[in-house]
């Protein structure tokens, strides 16, 4: 079986697959969220972030927060890509990363 997916019949592409992994959250995100890390079940960087933001809706400064921030999945920057179109993997790793001090 190839890992390409195939369109249905009314042409629409199935949704992608959910896979687990860790969010690790870093400096002002780390002190925000109240932990260093945390699973997440995503198929995407978006869907990965908005689980974030319902999990800890009762913290609005991690969610202003979460605003500023850079973000790398398994080590590749995502720039100004749509997160929605940014695939996670199986075991992968998103790194929360706040703006720092000097650059």
């Amino acid at each position: 079986m190839g890992t390409t997916a195939a369109a249905s019949p009314g042409g629409v592409a199935p949704a992608a697959a959910r896979v687990t992994g860790t969010i690790r959250y870093w400096a002002a995100a780390k002190a925000e969220a109240g932990t260093a890390e945390e699973p997440y079940e995503a198929a995407t960087l978006a869907e990965a972030l908005a689980a974030v933001h319902e999990r800890h809706a009762d913290r609005p400064r991690l969610l202003q927060v979460l605003g500023h921030c850079s973000f790398l999945v398994d080590g590749e920057q995502v720039g100004t890509r749509d997160r929605a179109g940014v695939a996670l993997t199986e075991g992968g790793t998103v790194e929360v990363l706040p703006p720092f001090a000097g650059g």
